[in-house]
Protein backbone atom coordinates (compact mmCIF):
# COMPACT_ATOMS: atom_id res chain seq x y z
CA UNK A 1 0.00 0.00 0.00
CA UNK A 2 1.45 3.40 -0.67
CA UNK A 3 -0.11 5.60 1.74
CA UNK A 4 -1.92 5.20 5.12
CA UNK A 5 -5.41 7.07 4.83
CA UNK A 6 -7.52 7.61 7.69
CA UNK A 7 -11.17 7.41 8.21
CA UNK A 8 -13.62 8.48 10.64
CA UNK A 9 -17.04 6.89 10.79
CA UNK A 10 -19.51 9.47 13.44
CA UNK A 11 -22.30 7.00 15.10
CA UNK A 12 -25.00 8.39 17.62
CA UNK A 13 -24.73 5.43 20.03
CA UNK A 14 -22.99 1.78 20.46
CA UNK A 15 -24.28 -0.97 17.77
CA UNK A 16 -25.17 1.62 14.84
CA UNK A 17 -21.11 0.93 13.77
CA UNK A 18 -22.08 -2.71 13.30
CA UNK A 19 -24.96 -2.06 11.58
CA UNK A 20 -24.04 0.55 9.43
CA UNK A 21 -21.25 0.21 7.26
CA UNK A 22 -19.16 -2.11 9.55
CA UNK A 23 -17.92 -4.11 6.74
CA UNK A 24 -16.88 -1.11 4.67
CA UNK A 25 -14.22 -0.06 7.83
CA UNK A 26 -13.20 -3.73 7.99
CA UNK A 27 -12.24 -3.88 4.86
CA UNK A 28 -10.07 -0.63 5.05
CA UNK A 29 -8.53 -1.74 8.24
CA UNK A 30 -7.47 -5.17 6.02
CA UNK A 31 -5.57 -3.14 3.31
CA UNK A 32 -3.51 -1.33 5.75
CA UNK A 33 -5.66 1.86 6.70
CA UNK A 34 -6.33 3.42 9.97
CA UNK A 35 -10.14 3.55 10.81
CA UNK A 36 -11.93 5.09 13.60
CA UNK A 37 -15.25 5.14 15.08
CA UNK A 38 -16.52 8.17 16.95
CA UNK A 39 -19.95 7.34 19.23
CA UNK A 40 -21.90 10.01 20.26
CA UNK A 41 -23.51 8.25 23.18
CA UNK A 42 -23.62 5.75 25.75
CA UNK A 43 -26.84 4.42 24.52
CA UNK A 44 -27.93 4.53 28.04
CA UNK A 45 -31.60 4.77 27.56
CA UNK A 46 -31.86 1.71 25.11
CA UNK A 47 -34.12 -0.65 25.31
CA UNK A 48 -32.97 -4.51 25.79
CA UNK A 49 -33.94 -6.25 22.45
CA UNK A 50 -32.86 -9.67 23.19
CA UNK A 51 -34.78 -11.59 24.77
CA UNK A 52 -32.21 -13.67 26.03
CA UNK A 53 -30.46 -10.47 28.26
CA UNK A 54 -33.97 -9.21 29.69
CA UNK A 55 -32.66 -9.94 32.89
CA UNK A 56 -32.35 -7.26 36.13
CA UNK A 57 -28.58 -6.89 36.19
CA UNK A 58 -28.87 -5.85 32.72
CA UNK A 59 -31.28 -3.50 32.84
CA UNK A 60 -30.03 -1.86 35.91
CA UNK A 61 -26.20 -1.77 34.72
CA UNK A 62 -27.22 -0.70 30.85
CA UNK A 63 -24.50 1.82 30.65
CA UNK A 64 -21.71 -0.67 31.82
CA UNK A 65 -23.16 -3.37 28.93
CA UNK A 66 -23.29 -1.52 26.25
CA UNK A 67 -19.15 -0.29 26.95
CA UNK A 68 -18.60 -3.59 27.22
CA UNK A 69 -20.08 -4.61 24.23
CA UNK A 70 -18.84 -1.74 22.24
CA UNK A 71 -15.29 -2.67 23.16
CA UNK A 72 -15.53 -5.99 22.18
CA UNK A 73 -17.42 -4.79 18.68
CA UNK A 74 -14.16 -2.47 18.20
CA UNK A 75 -12.11 -5.19 18.66
CA UNK A 76 -13.56 -7.26 16.00
CA UNK A 77 -13.57 -4.94 13.55
CA UNK A 78 -9.88 -3.61 14.37
CA UNK A 79 -11.08 -0.08 14.50
CA UNK A 80 -10.18 2.21 17.16
CA UNK A 81 -13.07 3.83 19.36
CA UNK A 82 -13.84 7.11 20.93
CA UNK A 83 -17.11 8.29 22.96
CA UNK A 84 -18.03 11.57 22.70
CA UNK A 85 -19.71 11.54 26.02
CA UNK A 86 -23.29 12.42 25.58
CA UNK A 87 -26.49 10.84 27.14
CA UNK A 88 -28.95 8.88 24.89
CA UNK A 89 -32.06 10.91 24.01
CA UNK A 90 -34.24 7.52 24.19
CA UNK A 91 -36.29 7.08 21.31
CA UNK A 92 -39.87 9.16 22.46
CA UNK A 93 -43.16 7.21 21.67
CA UNK A 94 -46.74 8.11 21.97
CA UNK A 95 -48.85 10.72 20.75
CA UNK A 96 -48.38 13.45 21.27
CA UNK A 97 -44.47 11.87 22.18
CA UNK A 98 -43.05 13.32 25.06
CA UNK A 99 -40.46 15.77 25.83
CA UNK A 100 -36.88 14.73 25.55
CA UNK A 101 -35.03 14.26 28.60
CA UNK A 102 -32.44 17.21 30.17
CA UNK A 103 -29.66 17.68 29.10
CA UNK A 104 -29.51 14.74 26.71
CA UNK A 105 -27.63 15.04 23.44
CA UNK A 106 -30.28 15.88 20.99
CA UNK A 107 -31.38 19.01 23.21
CA UNK A 108 -27.76 19.96 24.10
CA UNK A 109 -26.54 22.98 21.87
CA UNK A 110 -24.57 22.44 18.97
CA UNK A 111 -22.30 24.89 20.34
CA UNK A 112 -21.07 22.48 22.93
CA UNK A 113 -21.68 19.19 21.18
CA UNK A 114 -19.70 20.29 17.92
CA UNK A 115 -16.52 21.26 19.89
CA UNK A 116 -15.13 17.71 21.10
CA UNK A 117 -15.80 16.03 17.80
CA UNK A 118 -13.65 19.16 16.12
CA UNK A 119 -11.29 18.52 18.61
CA UNK A 120 -11.16 14.68 17.70
CA UNK A 121 -10.86 15.46 14.27
CA UNK A 122 -8.13 17.43 14.84
CA UNK A 123 -6.42 14.87 16.65
CA UNK A 124 -7.06 11.55 14.37
CA UNK A 125 -6.65 13.25 11.15
CA UNK A 126 -9.22 11.60 8.88
CA UNK A 127 -8.86 12.20 5.54
CA UNK A 128 -12.45 10.91 5.26
CA UNK A 129 -15.76 11.04 7.37
CA UNK A 130 -18.77 9.05 7.31
CA UNK A 131 -22.30 10.44 9.03
CA UNK A 132 -25.73 9.98 8.13
CA UNK A 133 -27.84 11.74 6.01
CA UNK A 134 -30.19 14.36 7.25
CA UNK A 135 -32.97 11.85 8.35
CA UNK A 136 -30.24 10.10 10.08
CA UNK A 137 -31.06 7.09 8.37
CA UNK A 138 -34.05 6.93 10.62
CA UNK A 139 -36.12 9.44 13.00
CA UNK A 140 -34.34 9.47 16.19
CA UNK A 141 -32.96 12.38 17.48
CA UNK A 142 -29.99 11.43 18.70
CA UNK A 143 -29.23 10.13 14.80
CA UNK A 144 -30.44 13.44 13.01
CA UNK A 145 -28.16 15.35 15.79
CA UNK A 146 -25.74 13.31 14.70
CA UNK A 147 -25.71 14.43 11.52
CA UNK A 148 -25.64 17.65 12.31
CA UNK A 149 -23.13 17.70 14.58
CA UNK A 150 -20.70 15.40 12.16
CA UNK A 151 -21.44 18.21 8.89
CA UNK A 152 -20.98 21.13 11.44
CA UNK A 153 -17.58 19.75 13.17
CA UNK A 154 -16.32 18.51 9.34
CA UNK A 155 -16.94 22.06 8.37
CA UNK A 156 -15.32 23.55 11.28
CA UNK A 157 -12.45 21.60 11.50
CA UNK A 158 -9.49 23.31 9.52
CA UNK A 159 -11.07 26.56 10.11
CA UNK A 160 -8.56 28.28 12.49
CA UNK A 161 -10.68 30.61 13.48
CA UNK A 162 -13.24 28.13 14.70
CA UNK A 163 -12.72 26.30 18.27
CA UNK A 164 -9.22 26.93 18.77
CA UNK A 165 -9.11 25.51 21.66
CA UNK A 166 -9.29 22.16 19.96
CA UNK A 167 -6.50 21.90 18.68
CA UNK A 168 -4.28 22.28 15.34
CA UNK A 169 -6.99 22.96 12.26
CA UNK A 170 -7.17 19.59 10.16
CA UNK A 171 -9.22 19.74 6.64
CA UNK A 172 -11.08 16.42 6.31
CA UNK A 173 -11.37 16.07 2.26
CA UNK A 174 -14.63 14.09 2.02
CA UNK A 175 -17.70 13.75 3.90
CA UNK A 176 -20.19 10.89 3.06
CA UNK A 177 -23.73 10.06 4.11
CA UNK A 178 -24.90 6.70 4.88
CA UNK A 179 -28.54 6.35 4.51
CA UNK A 180 -31.57 3.72 5.99
CA UNK A 181 -32.37 0.95 3.91
CA UNK A 182 -32.48 0.98 0.44
CA UNK A 183 -36.16 -0.23 -1.25
CA UNK A 184 -33.58 -1.51 -4.63
CA UNK A 185 -31.43 -3.87 -2.15
CA UNK A 186 -34.37 -5.09 -0.27
CA UNK A 187 -36.19 -6.05 -3.85
CA UNK A 188 -33.39 -7.39 -5.20
CA UNK A 189 -32.80 -9.88 -1.83
CA UNK A 190 -36.27 -10.81 -1.34
CA UNK A 191 -36.35 -11.68 -5.52
CA UNK A 192 -33.14 -13.60 -5.21
CA UNK A 193 -34.69 -15.82 -1.81
CA UNK A 194 -37.98 -16.07 -3.95
CA UNK A 195 -35.94 -17.45 -6.71
CA UNK A 196 -34.21 -20.27 -4.43
CA UNK A 197 -37.32 -21.01 -2.80
CA UNK A 198 -36.40 -19.60 0.46
CA UNK A 199 -38.56 -17.64 2.74
CA UNK A 200 -37.88 -13.68 2.68
CA UNK A 201 -38.28 -12.32 5.54
CA UNK A 202 -38.92 -8.16 3.63
CA UNK A 203 -42.49 -9.49 1.74
CA UNK A 204 -44.63 -7.04 4.27
CA UNK A 205 -42.39 -4.76 4.40
CA UNK A 206 -42.10 -4.12 0.39
CA UNK A 207 -45.79 -4.76 0.69
CA UNK A 208 -46.07 -1.71 2.79
CA UNK A 209 -43.13 0.37 1.57
CA UNK A 210 -44.52 3.85 0.69
CA UNK A 211 -43.75 5.05 -2.46
CA UNK A 212 -44.04 8.31 -1.79
CA UNK A 213 -40.88 8.16 0.44
CA UNK A 214 -38.80 7.52 -2.59
CA UNK A 215 -35.32 5.38 -2.26
CA UNK A 216 -32.31 6.13 -0.52
CA UNK A 217 -30.37 4.14 -3.96
CA UNK A 218 -31.22 7.25 -6.03
CA UNK A 219 -28.61 9.31 -4.09
CA UNK A 220 -26.12 6.64 -3.86
CA UNK A 221 -22.80 8.31 -5.66
CA UNK A 222 -20.57 5.12 -4.28
CA UNK A 223 -20.10 1.48 -3.74
CA UNK A 224 -18.11 -0.03 -1.49
CA UNK A 225 -17.41 -4.02 -2.88
CA UNK A 226 -17.07 -6.00 0.42
CA UNK A 227 -18.69 -8.85 0.95
CA UNK A 228 -15.67 -10.98 1.80
CA UNK A 229 -16.20 -9.25 5.64
CA UNK A 230 -19.89 -9.70 5.99
CA UNK A 231 -19.09 -12.33 8.72
CA UNK A 232 -16.66 -9.70 10.55
CA UNK A 233 -19.63 -7.38 10.20
CA UNK A 234 -22.18 -9.67 11.37
CA UNK A 235 -19.83 -10.89 14.07
CA UNK A 236 -19.48 -7.25 15.64
CA UNK A 237 -23.41 -6.94 15.57
CA UNK A 238 -23.65 -10.20 17.84
CA UNK A 239 -20.84 -8.31 20.49
CA UNK A 240 -24.41 -5.96 21.05
CA UNK A 241 -26.22 -9.21 23.11
CA UNK A 242 -28.51 -6.21 24.81
CA UNK A 243 -29.42 -5.11 21.33
CA UNK A 244 -29.31 -8.05 18.63
CA UNK A 245 -31.32 -11.12 18.69
CA UNK A 246 -29.08 -13.25 16.99
CA UNK A 247 -32.46 -15.07 15.60
CA UNK A 248 -33.73 -11.74 14.32
CA UNK A 249 -34.40 -10.29 10.81
CA UNK A 250 -31.02 -9.14 10.89
CA UNK A 251 -29.54 -12.69 10.15
CA UNK A 252 -32.66 -14.20 8.40
CA UNK A 253 -30.73 -14.09 4.95
CA UNK A 254 -27.84 -16.46 3.89
CA UNK A 255 -24.39 -14.81 4.09
CA UNK A 256 -23.90 -16.22 0.18
CA UNK A 257 -26.93 -14.82 -1.19
CA UNK A 258 -26.21 -11.49 0.11
CA UNK A 259 -22.80 -12.38 -1.59
CA UNK A 260 -24.09 -13.20 -4.58
CA UNK A 261 -27.04 -10.61 -4.94
CA UNK A 262 -25.68 -7.36 -2.98
CA UNK A 263 -22.42 -7.36 -2.06
CA UNK A 264 -21.82 -3.54 -1.13
CA UNK A 265 -22.31 -1.13 1.35
CA UNK A 266 -23.25 2.17 -0.48
CA UNK A 267 -22.65 5.96 0.57
CA UNK A 268 -23.64 9.45 -0.93
CA UNK A 269 -20.71 11.86 -1.65
CA UNK A 270 -21.93 15.60 -0.32
CA UNK A 271 -18.60 17.35 0.17
CA UNK A 272 -15.30 16.46 -1.60
CA UNK A 273 -11.85 18.88 -1.63
CA UNK A 274 -10.53 16.55 -3.89
CA UNK A 275 -11.29 15.28 -7.75
CA UNK A 276 -12.72 11.98 -8.35
CA UNK A 277 -15.29 10.18 -10.67
CA UNK A 278 -18.76 9.25 -10.22
CA UNK A 279 -19.61 6.74 -9.24
CA UNK A 280 -16.76 5.86 -6.64
CA UNK A 281 -15.97 2.34 -5.82
CA UNK A 282 -13.53 3.85 -3.23
CA UNK A 283 -14.07 6.28 -0.60
CA UNK A 284 -10.56 7.19 -0.74
CA UNK A 285 -10.82 8.03 -4.39
CA UNK A 286 -8.71 11.05 -5.21
CA UNK A 287 -7.33 11.29 -2.14
CA UNK A 288 -4.33 9.10 -2.85
CA UNK A 289 -2.96 11.39 -5.56
CA UNK A 290 -3.38 14.26 -3.52
CA UNK A 291 -1.61 13.18 -0.13
CA UNK A 292 1.23 11.20 -1.80
CA UNK A 293 1.37 14.66 -4.71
Amino acid sequence: MAEKLRLMAVHAHPDDESSKGAATMVKYVAEGHEVMVATCTGGERGSILNPAMERPDVLENMNEYRRKEMARAAEILGVQHRWLGFVDSGLPEGDPKPPLPEGCFAVVPLSESVPPLVKLMREFKPHVVITYDENGGYPHPDHIRCHEVSVAAFDAAGDPDLHPEAGDPWTPLKLYYSHGFSRRRLVAVHEALLARGLESPYAEWLKNWDEKRGDVADRVTTRIECGEYFETRDAALLAHATQIDPDSRWFAVPLEVQRDVWPYEEYELVRSLVDTTLPEDDLFSGISEKVSA
